[in-house]
């Protein structure tokens, strides 16, 4: 049976949007906690000749981050005031619990020497050390939508198409080659049907669906929760893929999430992360903001915290991963009656080494578990696509692989005045975009009008005020960001009424000084026009 482990990244842009705890140190944080950490794990395994066939995607947003000199430099920055940390912690500590939280200090100054070496070593270029491994045959990256929009509320189809399509471009720019796959934002997914999400929505109309866009913009294939493996009242097995239906004719295939062996990892009360031994996320020591101590057990006060061992959590992190691999060959035993194929199991690769700081050694054991497993075949998607052509077709419902299953996470009384705001903007700028196309003199303009409607769409700012957590934050986001949008907008229109486009193309300039993100957007509004950029 093959088994598709798949990692989705995402952060929205922060790069000189502040530092701590939302800004650069947000993605300072991710690169040093998950990115690095599985670079070196995957370098590892590829060292040893242990098969790693990994599916990771990068959303072109975090991509371009991840690329820019300007992170390069935070995060050069945020090594060295971590490092003094370590330092002032070891010091501060040294008599505290025996003189076990300055050990582990000291260990984090260790390991932070070694990230800071290997970011340096791979010319602190993220992306590039992920393209060559893909290069290697070792793994395989998948793409996604620009800036992690929320397609099915989107109130414009050419929205839609831009997202995708420029999250093509962008992947092929960064990465080298087109991807096959695609990481629908949230795995929200939209059948074809009467599009009406809110009464006050735009233009209500009857709107393809997500996966004719996706099969549209050139994806092959996509990532669905079990939920939505759903057809006439029934539910379809997630141990198998699936031919999209309403795909418009084009080939595009599904695969399922499997909710048993994904709960074993992220589920809060029975997954691994809640093991006494492992790191204690929401314990942090400041100044310097390094986590010292371990979960210590389920339900202890965050005052009562152990210090944390290193090597007693490697060795769980092991037992973890091998009782995974066993779970996927159980499961692999109790379906091979019926012929299904496959399990596949994405997540959130922030989850690996962030949120569950043992994660990414979790990951590479699995690796080595499933070595003696024979009848648990790590592949990646796009090789299982192409080994097991034959699958049944499968009209995908309506959802999410948000909270309840639905769009809810996105849409709600707290964030409904989001897309009020956002729906007019869409429409103005998609209205006033072709005769800017024509216009060459407003061309740096309108690029930089369709950057902050991009930046504007992300799912994130929906998310964060619905869980209740940085709802500050999200709001000053959105609201910047359409009050650049709407600025920018008028400016751009007046220069196109009158040929005089000086006044957009200084407003462009003041904003991409700070939101420098998709060089090559105008390119993708043209072809989500379908038109072409005028020489």
């Amino acid at each position: 049976m093959d088994f598709v482990l798949t990692l989705h990244s995402h952060l929205p842009y922060v790069l000189n949007h502040g530092g701590w705890p939302h800004g650069s140190d947000w993605i300072a944080e991710a690169a040093i906690d998950t990115y690095l950490p599985l670079v070196a794990h995957l370098r590892e395994l590829e060292a040893a000749g242990v098969p790693a066939p990994l599916t990771i995607g990068f959303t072109p947003v975090l991509a371009n981050q991840l690329a820019h000199p300007t992170f390069h430099r935070e995060l050069d920055r945020y090594f060295e005031a971590r490092l003094a940390a370590c330092d002032e912690a070891a010091a501060a500590l040294a008599d505290a619990d025996g003189g076990a939280l300055a050990d582990v200090a000291r260990f984090w100054k260790a390991r932070l020497g070694q990230l800071r070496t290997l970011f340096h070593a791979i010319d602190r270029d993220i992306p590039a050390a992920f393209r060559n491994l893909a290069l290697r045959g070792r793994l395989e990256i998948a793409g996604g939508a620009a800036t992690h929009g929320f397609l099915p509320l989107l109130g414009r189809d050419e929205s839609i198409r831009l997202q995708l399509g420029l999250g093509r471009a962008e992947h092929r720019r960064i990465f080298g080659t087109a991807p096959d796959g695609c990481w629908v934002p949230e795995c929200a997914y939209r059948p074809r049907g009467w599009w009406q999400p809110l009464p006050s929505a735009p233009q209500p109309r009857v709107r393809a669906s997500t996966g004719q866009f996706v099969a549209e913009a050139g994806y092959r294939w996509f990532f669905a929760d079990a939920h939505m493996a759903r057809e006439h009242g029934q539910t379809r097995t997630p141990y198998r893929a699936y031919d999209v239906a309403d795909a418009g004719g084009a080939p595009l295939s599904v695969l399922v999430r499997d909710p048993r062996s994904s709960a074993q990892v992220w589920s809060r009360h029975g997954g691994y992360p809640g093991d006494q031994w492992y790191l204690e996320f929401h314990k942090i020591r400041y100044p310097g903001g390094l986590r010292l101590w371990r979960v210590s057990g389920p339900g202890v006060d965050l005052g009562r915290k152990q210090p944390y061992v290193p090597q007693n959590a490697e060795g769980q992190a092991r037992e973890h991963a091998y009782h995974y691999a066993e779970l996927l060959a159980g499961i692999a035993r109790e379906q091979y009656p019926w012929g299904t194929n496959l399990i596949a199991v994405p997540f959130d690769t922030e989850l690996y080494g962030h949120w569950w700081f043992e994660g990414p050694r979790f990951l590479a054991d699995v690796y080595r578990a499933l070595l003696h497993h024979p009848q648990v075949r790590p592949v990646t998607a796009s090789r299982h696509l192409a080994e097991r052509p034959e699958r049944p077709r499968l009209q995908l419902a309506e959802g999410s692989w948000g909270a309840d299953g639905d769009f809810s996470m996105w849409l709600n009384p707290r964030t409904t005045w989001t897309w009020e705001r956002l729906w007019p903007l869409e429409h103005a700028f998609w209205e006033l975009a072709p005769r800017a196309l024509g216009e060459p003199s407003a061309h740096e303009a309108l690029a930089q009008a369709a950057r902050t409607l991009l930046l504007l769409q992300s799912s994130d700012w929906q998310f964060i005020i619905s869980t209740g957590e940085a709802v500050d934050y999200a709001d000053h986001r959105f609201h910047s960001h359409a009050s650049d949008l709407a600025r920018l907008l008028d400016a751009l229109g007046a220069g196109v009424a009158t040929g005089a486009t000086d006044a957009a193309t200084n407003v462009a300039a003041e904003l991409r000084a700070r939101d420098d993100v998709f060089p090559d957007v105008l390119s993708s509004v043209a072809a989500a026009l379908g038109a072409r950029v005028p020489a």
